[in-house]
């Protein structure tokens, strides 16, 4: 009779046999101990590991990780040690993290598994796991990667058309970065790059941060937008110039007036439509279903604890939730592309997460189809 197994949660006094089940699972692509290390102290992350009722020792692990302020978590690794495969405790550490994802209120679990992997595809089919992506050369061998998703049972989401990811390559370029994915959506002639990326953020840029670089408004992303052939219209919740409260040089704040005018008067030339008001969910929702997007102002703080303005594109909607991409990628907290792709936020938290600054700030620009 095959042993049956304890599914459990992991301590640091569990890393070594850990690593053992790493080293023994994988060639390549392998945690180290700093990595477990992290996940097991600092990162937004559950580790379980199961061992047969007949032993203590741990032979499998599972990770997976949760992302704040969203309803998104990521089965980050799962490993099975090979004596102990096809006697159902991978099935078992999958339902731990389906529990687990429940208590975090996610409305997705998602993961990556190597293409050529066939035994490890059909047992995530067989747990309801749908793909949704390639990732080309995910892998350290090239191999690629297809990217599974489960849904927990909601609406689907109202896309207006499938919106390519590009990853900010930058700290500062969450506006271009954004601004690419919606325009390389509407119109598939139109390719994002690193270098249309940075020449966007050129034409674009406005604010002069407290240090470092400046970031972009929402009327530098709409000319930027118009100068490329789009229909763009700008949202904002109130007049004057935006984003002077965190500048302390006048000679930085004369420039950012400067450049508030001209933009200004470039606007009024291109006939972008500017609304004294913000964009509600509703008209959010009517902007989908004509088939436009819409590009957002976040506060960073509900994603990263950081406070600072940052740029994602909305591409989806339920009665329930707002699906966006975010540009932003922490390698670092090992994230990946598909971690910030379609997130997923219930609508009243992304309603309190769209506005910035003591003010709160309310700004959109909206890309409608040719």
């Amino acid at each position: 009779m095959p042993p049956t197994y304890s599914v459990q949660p992991a301590g640091k006094d569990h890393i070594d046999t850990l690593l053992e089940i790493e080293n023994a699972c994988f060639d390549s692509d392998r945690l180290t101990r700093r990595n477990f290390q992290w996940m097991l102290s600092k990162g937004n992350a559950s580790v379980f590991i199961a061992h047969s009722k007949q032993s203590p020792e741990p032979v499998a692990y599972l990770i997976i990780l949760f992302h704040k302020g969203t309803s998104l978590a990521r089965i980050y690794s799962m490993a099975v040690a090979a004596k102990h495969r096809r006697r159902g405790i991978g099935r078992q550490l999958m339902q731990a993290a389906d529990e687990e994802a429940k208590k975090y209120n996610c409305a997705y679990t998602r993961l990556e598994v190597r293409k050529d992997n066939v035994g490890a595809i059909n047992f995530y089919d067989a747990l309801n796991y749908q793909p949704f992506e390639i990732w080309p050369h995910y892998y350290e061998d090239d191999t690629d990667a297809l990217r599974f998703e489960k849904r927990v049972p909601i609406e689907a989401p109202l896309n207006a058309q499938r919106v390519p990811f590009f990853r900010q390559s930058t700290e500062f370029t969450c506006g271009p970065s954004a601004l690419m994915m919606g325009m390389a959506a509407l119109n598939p002639k139109y390719h994002p790059s690193p270098e249309e990326e940075l020449q966007i953020w050129r034409e674009a840029t406005t604010i002069f941060m407290t240090s470092g670089h400046g970031g972009c408004g929402p009327r530098g992303l709409a000319l930027a937008a118009h100068a490329r052939g789009f229909s763009p219209e700008i949202y904002l919740s109130r007049e004057g110039v935006l984003f002077l409260d965190g500048v302390r040089s006048e000679t930085k704040k004369q420039v950012i007036r400067r450049v508030h005018e001209d933009f200004k008067k470039r606007i009024r030339h291109a006939k972008i439509p500017t609304h004294r008001k913000p964009l509600s969910i509703q008209a959010l929702r009517n902007t989908l279903e004509k088939g436009g997007l819409a590009l957002i102002l976040i506060s960073s703080y509900r994603l990263y604890g950081e406070k600072s303005p940052h740029w994602v594109i909305v591409t989806g909607i339920t009665r329930d939730f707002v699906f966006f991409h975010d540009p932003s990628v922490d390698e670092k907290a090992h994230e990946s592309d598909t971690d910030r792709m379609n997130i997923p936020i219930r609508s009243d938290d992304f309603s309190k997460m769209a506005q910035f600054g003591r003010h709160q700030l309310k700004a959109s620009v909206v890309l409608n189809p040719r």
